[in-house]
């Protein structure tokens, strides 16, 4: 298969806003491909390398000037294979060789192949097909209910993986994917609600879960091994020895569990979290760090228990099965009720206790990994998002020479990539401008005058007291926006919609955005 068919799909589903129309163009294509190149399609179609990364950036491309080829002779699996090269490049030398790999790959490309390439590389491919869209495209394609493709990527940690298996085996090849121990899938996220009324209004009796401020954890046990990952899926076992031997003592032989890692300072209140995070990665003196900066353990919910899978089953039924679990202990304080005034009385609590808010929680709600739905809501006193730095401006005054001003975006899963949602430079400490300054330098895909436009991959927590109508691309904008602080726990596939920023919009602007 030439790569000319899979940029003319990838062109296509660019130019239609319509979801069912480009689930129909990418499916149609999967039906086409040999069962060895779907996981390749698959990959290239949701925006990313199969490969990882191959030591290509920007800097590197920009230095290229390849001409394009007059006629398309690149197959996938020249792609594939160049890129394959590319990631095993090293040592001295490696740089060079990389760009004469790169410019080869480049010349037998054509314009629009070339440009294809160029943005898959660089993470700014920008056609509307993420991995949802590939998600339900594979499902059409090979005739299967999406929910059990779904749920096999969500175990896979990917689209390739069960595109190729549903490809060779049909949905026979869905049996491999399940949850297995020391293979972490992506956390369940939450969306948002404006009140405890809302919440209420939205999911009948519920749970009320601390929202802590701390670092997600996801824990692993089999026996005595245990391994511990961070949200995002990396393994940090040996920084937290203290959350190892808990686990350890709990009450089944084999295990995976949710929660939260955080420190608390000497009058139990906890720290922030950007305290709690000095903890994680940390691969030097840890047992000295972990004497000064000890972590605690809450757990909110339960994956698998003794070799059984239970994330379909209730969160009621899981919340049970982790209390029998653990005791009662290292669990996060909880509410059950359907009362708008006990409800606003425990979120009383939990922000006296020093916490961001509360979660709500369906007592139904099966655990779908890696989704934000409206069965979990987050619920916090000032409206927070987590937003994705698009650019950034070099700063004038007391701030010349930094990094200061930041452009911010929330993601478009519809049409694909970010929409700007506007500008702040509030919040910022000298420390923050410091790191601004190193981390996006590194990270620089172009300037305009004093501009400088980042790849968008780092994720910021951004605080702001409403959202109003506004001219940008997406209809809204931020009022009195603020940096909180950076998330280096989450990726920009994990930040917030423009969805979600749409509907914290006034309900007049709403009304009048329903009826223009």
């Amino acid at each position: 298969m030439k790569l000319h068919e899979l940029v003319e799909v990838s062109q296509q589903v660019a130019g239609t806003r319509s979801r069912r129309e480009k689930t129909a163009r990418l499916s149609a294509y999967f039906k086409t491909l040999p069962h060895e190149l779907t996981a390749v399609a698959a990959s290239y179609l949701a925006g990313e390398v199969p490969q990882g990364k191959v030591g290509v950036g920007y800097v590197l491309l920009q230095k290229l000037s390849v001409p394009a080829a007059q006629t398309s002779t690149l197959l996938l699996s020249d792609v594939d294979a160049a890129l394959k090269r590319l990631k095993a490049e090293a040592g001295a030398g490696s740089g060079t060789r990389r760009q004469e790999l790169l410019s080869a790959l480049l010349g037998r490309a054509t314009a629009p192949e070339q440009t294809f390439l160029v943005r898959l590389l660089i993470g700014e491919l920008g056609q509307g097909a993420l991995e949802a869209l590939v998600v339900e495209a594979v499902a059409q394609a090979f005739g299967i209910p999406f929910e059990k493709v779904r749920r096999a990527v969500m175990f896979a940690g990917g689209v390739p993986p069960v595109a190729a298996a549903l490809a060779k085996q049909g949905e026979s090849g869905l049996s491999a994917f399940d949850l297995r121990l020391f293979e972490p899938v992506q956390p369940m996220l939450a969306d948002t609600a404006a009140d405890v009324d809302a919440a209420i209004e939205r999911l009948g009796e519920a749970a009320f879960d601390y929202k802590m401020d701390g670092v997600r954890v996801q824990v692993h046990k089999d026996g005595n091994e245990v391994q511990v990952y961070s949200r995002a899926l990396n393994k940090v076992t040996a920084s937290v020895p203290e959350i190892v031997q808990v686990v350890r003592g709990l009450g089944a032989e084999r295990l995976v569990l949710d929660g939260e890692a955080l420190a608390f300072a000497a009058d139990g209140r906890p720290l922030p979290f950007q305290v709690t995070m000095k903890r994680l990665g940390r691969k030097v003196d840890v047992e000295v760090m972990q004497q000064s900066l000890p972590l605690s353990l809450k757990l909110f919910d339960v994956l698998q228990v003794d070799g059984r899978t239970v994330i379909d089953e209730t969160l009621q039924g899981r919340w049970d099965l982790l209390r029998e679990i653990t005791q009662g202990e290292h669990v996060v304080p909880r509410l059950v009720t359907s009362s708008s005034q006990e409800a606003d009385a425990f979120l009383s609590r939990a922000m006296q206790d020093g916490h961001e808010g509360v979660m709500a929680k369906s007592l139904l709600s099966p655990y779908a990994a890696g989704r934000r739905g409206q069965s979990w809501l987050k619920l916090k006193p000032t409206h927070t998002l987590d937003l994705v730095v698009l650019a950034i401006e070099w700063g004038s005054g007391r701030r010349q020479g930094w990094l200061s001003n930041l452009h911010l975006g929330a993601r478009d899963p519809v049409n694909g990539g970010f929409v700007m949602l506007g500008k702040t430079f509030k919040g910022m400490t000298d420390e923050t401008l410091r790191w601004q300054t190193e981390t996006f330098s590194q990270l620089e895909i172009g300037r305009e005058g004093a501009v400088v436009h980042v790849k968008p991959q780092i994720v910021a927590e951004i605080a702001f007291n409403d959202v109003q109508a506004s001219d940008y691309p997406g209809g809204a904008a931020l009022r009195f926006a603020r940096l909180k602080r950076y998330r280096p726990d989450k990726r920009a596939a994990e930040a917030n919609t423009i969805a979600d920023v749409l509907a914290l919009l006034p309900e007049p602007a709403r009304a009048a955005r329903r009826n223009s």
